[in-house]
C-alpha cells in the first residue's frame, strides 16, 4: 500500500514535469530560429548598404565618363563657322556722311545649316545690308548696340531658316567713319 502511494505521488511529478520540458525546449528553439534570422537579416541589409556605397572604382569610371561628356560638350560649343563677305553701308541719319565697314561670320547650329546658307547668301546679305543701312552711328557705336544688332541679325536670319540655325554671329571687323 505504501508502495503504491510512493509510485501514485512519483507518476504525477514525473509526468508534470516531462510536460514542461518540451515546451520550454520548443520555445527556446523559436528564441534561437528568430536570434539566427535577425542576424541574416542584419547582414543582408549591411551588405546591400555597403553594395550602395561609392566604391573607388565606381568613382574612377564616373571621372572618366565625365571627362568623356564634357570632351564631346567641347566640341559641340564651337559649331560651325561661315565667314561672309565685306558689308559696306551708309548708316542711317547722316545723309551719306557716316559709312560702316563691316565683316562678320555665322556660327552655325544643324548639319546642313552650311548648305542652307549658301544657297541663301544673296537673301542673307540683302537682309544684313537692310538692317545695318537702318541703323544710326549713335546705335552701333557702343557695345549694347553692337549686341544689340549682333541679336537682330540673328533671330531675322533665323526666322526664315529651315534646315538649321544660326547660334551667334560674331563681328571681325567694324569700322565706320
Amino acid at each position: 500500500m505504501a508502495e503504491e502511494k510512493a509510485a501514485a505521488e512519483a507518476a504525477p511529478a514525473a509526468s508534470g514535469g516531462s510536460g514542461q520540458k518540451p515546451i520550454l525546449l520548443i520555445a527556446l528553439a523559436v528564441i534561437n530560429m528568430l536570434i539566427v534570422a535577425g542576424v541574416g537579416f542584419m547582414l543582408y541589409k549591411g551588405k546591400q548598404k555597403e553594395a550602395a556605397e561609392p566604391k573607388i572604382e565606381h568613382v574612377i569610371k564616373g571621372e572618366a565618363e565625365a571627362q568623356h561628356k564634357e570632351a564631346t560638350e567641347e566640341k559641340e560649343v564651337v559649331g560651325k563657322v561661315v565667314p561672309l563677305e565685306t558689308f559696306i553701308v551708309n548708316l542711317a541719319g547722316a545723309k551719306g556722311r557716316k559709312v560702316a565697314k563691316v565683316n562678320m561670320e555665322l556660327e552655325l547650329k544643324g548639319d546642313h545649316a552650311a548648305e542652307e546658307i549658301d544657297k541663301r547668301k544673296a537673301q542673307i546679305r540683302d537682309i544684313i545690308i537692310i538692317i545695318l543701312s537702318s541703323k544710326t552711328y549713335e546705335e552701333v557705336s557702343s557695345r549694347e548696340g553692337k549686341d544689340n544688332l549682333r541679336n537682330e541679325i540673328k533671330d531675322t536670319i533665323n526666322s526664315f531658316l529651315v534646315q538649321g540655325k544660326i547660334s551667334n554671329v560674331f563681328f571681325t571687323e567694324f569700322i565706320y567713319n
